[in-house]
């Protein structure tokens, strides 16, 4: 092996020391950390209003206060299904990308701190849906079952890609949650311990995706580039689904309708994701397919 592929490597190695080592200094529990017997009061967001697929638009301004409150509930909840929905998904490609890896390298470690990570966090988020006593908002049938052979098949940057958009999105919306008094005590602390424990995620998959497409062809980036780009789309359009609407006894065609011509929200996604398309272009994972896919959920 030569010098560079040496220090390669050993920059790789300190950079996963210093994220299990932020994992052991710096997580939290959600069991203990959330007070899961605390009432609900009636008057607080299951999200920031401002988050809600319906807010700026005339129906929005139609809805009760209650109206209101009921629909985030179910909203926030449809993108802890969602996410619950896609960490189960990472952890399965994690693992094979790590299947029969040296387990003394930091590496290895920090990934199965990860997937311990996802699972603490899919436990938290089907707990609060069973609180808030919200139905399981799944994905349509279709994307369920083409998301079974992406998972078995994805490898390198584009399992870390589609990991990387995923994550990056609900840390977006994550963050306004769990600095709003206006949101739920519950979801405030899940946001919290999302948000933390994410940042170390992120950052991983950053540096995997780096290291994975050093080498590759103008093709094969193309490829990667477009794979990553239909999973953001696909994530982004299956965070809120339009069986919400039924909770406040909504027309959901009319609803979905308004959620379409909704600039307020396109302009939140945008801003919010600005960050991620800059990264995606310095890695050459920015290209023009993939830019057509984005700008259908208003990434970009």
């Amino acid at each position: 092996m030569t010098a560079v592929g040496v220090a390669g490597q050993s920059a790789e190695q300190d950079f996963s020391s210093r994220l299990l080592e932020s994992s052991q200094t710096l997580s939290y529990d959600p069991i203990t950390e959330i007070d899961w017997d605390a009432a609900l009061p009636e008057d607080q967001y299951g999200l920031s209003p401002e988050w809600s697929t319906l807010y700026g638009t005339p129906l929005w301004d139609e809805l009760t206060e209650q109206q209101r409150i009921t629909l985030s509930r179910h909203e926030v909840c449809s993108m802890m299904s969602t996410g619950i929905w896609f960490e189960m998904i990472l952890q399965q490609m994690i693992l094979r990308d790590q299947y029969a890896k040296n387990p003394a390298n930091s590496e290895f470690q920090f990934a199965l701190t990860e997937i311990a990570d996802e699972c603490r966090h899919s436990i938290m988020f089907a707990r609060i849906c069973q609180t808030l006593k919200v139905p399981a908002y799944l994905p349509k049938r279709l994307v369920l079952e083409l998301a079974r052979f992406f998972k078995s098949t994805a490898v390198g940057e584009t399992a870390y890609g589609a990991t990387l958009v995923a994550e990056e999105v609900l840390d977006v919306v994550q963050r306004d949650f769990m600095r709003d008094d206006r949101v739920l005590d519950i979801v405030r602390t899940s946001s919290k311990i999302h948000v933390v424990e994410e940042s170390r995620h992120m950052k991983f998959a950053r540096e995997e995706i780096k290291e994975h497409i050093q080498g590759k062809n103008k093709l094969q980036r193309q490829f990667s580039a477009l794979a990553i780009a239909v999973v953001g789309y696909v994530i982004v359009s299956s965070l809120v689904s339009p069986k919400v609407y039924d909770s406040i006894g909504l027309d959901r065609k009319r609803a979905v309708e308004a959620v379409k011509k909704n600039e307020h929200r396109k302009s939140l996604m945008r801003n919010g994701c600005a960050g991620l398309m800059e990264f995606l272009d310095e890695a050459g994972l920015l290209t023009r397919p993939a830019i057509a896919f984005y700008k259908r959920v208003h990434m970009i």
